[in-house]
């Protein structure tokens, strides 16, 4: 293990090492490449890349780009990388670059004014899927199979209907995740329930479980999730509006989101990211605007290691953790 990782498993408690970017924009949008590159989307069309470990992060926004919601980027290694923007209609696009961002080509611009995509995910890096609210009725899936250089609509006929009111949360680049080359989950809330949508053949059909974080109210449901493979899995969420309540803001699941149990000691406030520790089957992290608490037990109990504002965390495969959040706030996480 390295020794942010190792720390975690000896119960000790690992910590965020702020890296100065130099801007205020909010980073929704977090690809963690390894323990020097890492990729940030945000606000004000802004995305950074660091080659450096985040001694230096170089800007990198596609030109005229100002005006969009960047809320999410995938990034396959420091020149290659994906990010998508938020909003009705047009204002959701997707660019792509291959050359670490000196230059990059926009793959699709939303045509359905009916449509707002929240999120995306890789399968690998050609075949990927990013996340419209409902349209019809029901959730709208674009796929891609050439790695974000060309992008179109799924058929619906698979996917459930949508609750009333119910929509995904574009908080954190999490509401939805793949693990495998065909798993991909999707998060919701805002309705009477907050689910979890699975679907084994990348997008094609889908089922839905209830998750035991709470809903009911367009500002709680479930807000991000992390699977560590096909079959073990946690969620995060609560209530986004600062001050009010988010119990039982955490579940997990072994059995690939079929059923969800509340942690039996969750997360104590709303969190909008979470991610496993690469090669740990017990140790993750979840992140919000009031800290970052740590599971050692695979998420049955959290504990909070850090009372930064965060809204989104990443791990890479060398155990290069980041987390990304309001106000230019990126940080690495390094032993304590």
């Amino acid at each position: 293990m390295g020794s942010a990782g190792a720390s975690a498993h000896r119960g000790g408690s690992p910590a965020w090492d702020l890296k100065p970017t130099g801007t205020d924009a909010r980073f929704r949008g977090l690809a963690a490449v390894s323990r020097s590159t890492a990729w940030a989307a945000g606000s004000k069309g802004t995305v950074l890349r660091t080659a450096d470990g985040g001694a230096h992060w170089r800007d990198v926004s596609p030109p005229g780009a100002a005006g969009l919601e960047f809320r999410d980027v995938e990034a396959f290694d420091g020149r290659r990388a994906v990010v998508l923007a938020i909003g009705e209609g047009e204002a959701s696009r997707l660019y792509r670059t291959t050359d670490g961002g000196q230059t990059w080509t926009e793959s699709f611009r939303n045509p359905d004014p009916r449509a707002f995509y929240d999120c995306m995910t890789f399968f690998d890096r050609r075949h990927g899927l990013a996340l419209s609210d409902p349209v019809d009725g029901k959730y709208r899936i674009l796929s891609t199979a050439d790695g974000g250089r060309s992008w179109k609509v799924l058929p619906d006929k698979g996917m459930p209907a949508a609750q009333t009111g119910e929509s995904a949360f574009a908080a954190s680049g999490q509401c939805l995740v793949s693990a495998g080359p065909r798993d991909v989950w999707l998060a919701t809330g805002g309705a009477a329930r907050g689910r979890v949508l699975h679907s084994a053949d990348r997008g094609l059909t889908w089922t839905a479980t209830d998750a035991p974080i709470p809903a009911g109210d367009p500002a709680r449901g479930v807000f991000g999730l992390a699977f560590r493979d096909r079959t073990h899995g946690l969620a995060v969420g609560g209530d986004y509006r600062a001050g009010e309540p988010s119990p039982r803001a955490a579940a997990v699941t072994r059995d690939g989101g079929r059923t969800w149990r509340p942690s039996a000691r969750p997360v104590p406030a709303y969190r909008s990211g979470v991610a496993w520790l690469p090669y740990s089957r017990t140790t993750a992290l979840a992140v919000g605007p009031t800290g970052t608490d740590l599971t050692t037990d695979a998420g049955r109990s959290w504990r909070t290691v850090d009372g930064g504002s965060y809204d989104t965390v990443d791990c890479a495969p060398d155990l290069g953790c980041w987390a990304a959040g309001e106000k230019g706030r990126v940080a690495r996480l390094e032993p304590r």
